[in-house]
């Protein structure tokens, strides 16, 4: 028996164990769930070892652990290095989800819960992967190492000391990630860049305590108003950032970037349609996929601050809150970028107000791969193999924080080989993965090793 027909003979099995994989309520941003977290990891240590690999096992860091194994008998033979993540996004809303999103449900050849597609699904593939390999040839064409966490979806804030104190464990020539996305079940895609992210709260005060609106009205300033004043004041009627400095680092879309989005099918009623928004916007002088790939955002995620029950209270409220995070792109710096929105918000304060910026947790450098890069040359001809078409060249609005903290360590660009889709209601109610996408990796990645080796 090949990998192959290992694979097809096993299916059932497998999607038996994404199953009770994705059952798990691994939520890493709820305290309550931190023992969920802990219970996913566990699961993924059993399911290493069953499939054969070395050296498995869970590390703590200052918050939700890792897991790590490899399998290293390929003597003079490339190591590559699999990431993944286990932890998953809360559920809520419970009521908009057509089944519970912790007991999974397939229909249509899909599984659909929780963590399904990001990145339940996505990290087994390679486990199975191996397990295959190892069942039917009893060994490995590469040197392979598996590198699991279970805090990408706040941002991964405790592994970038993990990382320096482990550099020597995780050294690898190749690294790729099973936590991604393809561009359709028949047609591969290979992304390039990801976006990096800094996130910020503003606090608008004015008074010691809400005021009575009548008798304080004008004679003191309104925090909601300054509040206002102030997110007007970060970005223009033609969508461009107007916070000083902002887009100083910034490496514009070449015109060979360019070229190549404009290649890729995009249809931009069906995009208005699908969102139902009347229109797209944003930054003058790009397209809607540009902006998307490859110009950096700037958004409002929250906003709160005075009376919020029905009917009215006359009152002028004491604070006003509101949340930003920033998408940015290559070369811009979590870091300064906050400094700049820092000192902008601090300079547009209003008169009668004071104003006050803190970072919140959740931060990553942009990503992107540079030209004839090793590893991604190597998945882009896997996929022209298995889909028959070549892959198309994208980038994704997204971040993957681990990507630039490994590169920043181990000196190598990581390579997105993973087999979700976007449309799997990712973050979102009724999260599902494809189940045939599900099998398809499961081949791409045991020709990827074999076209490595």
């Amino acid at each position: 028996m090949d990998w192959s027909e290992y694979l097809d003979a096993h299916q059932p099995r497998f999607v038996d164990e994404l199953v009770d994989f994705v059952r798990i309520p691994s939520v890493s941003a709820a305290p309550a769930h931190i023992p969920d977290v802990v219970a996913a990891g566990n699961w993924v240590v059993d399911r290493l070892k069953a499939a054969g690999m070395e050296n498995v096992r869970m590390m703590p860091t200052d918050g939700h652990p890792v897991v790590y194994a490899d399998w290293l008998h390929a003597p003079g033979k490339p190591t590559i290095l699999i990431y993944g993540h286990f932890d998953v996004q809360p559920a809520e809303p419970f009521d908009l989800w057509q089944t519970p999103p912790f007991e999974p449900e397939i229909r249509d050849n899909k599984l659909w819960g929780r963590g399904a597609s990001d990145d339940k699904g996505g990290m087994l593939i390679p486990i199975l992967s191996v397990e295959a390999m190892l069942k039917t040839k009893g060994k490995l064409p590469v040197n392979v190492k598996m590198f699991f966490e279970g805090q990408e979806e706040i941002g991964s804030p405790h592994l970038p000391p993990f990382i320096k104190a482990n550099g020597s464990m995780l050294k690898a020539d190749m690294i790729f990630s099973a936590d991604g996305s393809q561009w359709g079940e028949d047609q591969p895609n290979l992304i390039t860049g990801l976006k990096g992210l800094v996130a910020a709260e503003i606090t608008v005060s004015g008074a010691k305590g809400d005021q009575h609106s009548g008798q304080q009205g004008g004679g003191i300033a309104n925090p909601i108003q300054g509040l206002a004043q102030i997110i007007a004041s970060m970005k223009g009627a033609n969508g461009k950032i107007t916070v000083p400095g902002f887009y100083d680092d910034v490496i514009d879309l070449t015109v060979e970037d360019r070229a190549a989005f404009a290649r890729i099918p995009f249809d931009e009623a069906a995009y208005i349609a699908d969102l139902g928004v009347p229109d797209t916007f944003g930054e003058e002088g790009y397209t809607t996929r540009e902006r998307l790939w490859g110009r950096p955002t700037l958004e409002m995620n929250g906003i709160w601050g005075g009376w919020q029950g029905s009917g009215i209270k006359t009152v002028l409220p004491a604070e006003a809150h509101a949340k930003i995070t920033c998408r940015l792109v290559a070369n811009q710096k979590p870091d300064a970028i906050f400094d700049l929105l820092r000192a902008h918000i601090e300079a547009a304060c209003p008169k009668g107000l004071r104003v006050s910026v803190t970072r919140l947790a959740g931060s990553a450098d942009p990503f992107l791969v540079p030209p004839g890069h090793n590893a991604s040359t190597a998945a882009a001809q896997v996929l022209t193999d298995v889909y028959g078409k070549a892959p198309y060249i994208t980038r994704t609005g997204g971040s993957i924080p681990v990507m630039t903290m490994l590169l920043n360590e181990l000196g190598v660009h990581a390579t997105v080989f993973a087999f979700g889709m976007n449309d799997e209601n990712l973050h979102a109610p009724n999260e599902f993965f494809r189940l045939s996408n599900f099998r398809t990796g499961q081949t791409a990645y045991c020709k990827l090793m074999e076209r490595l080796g």
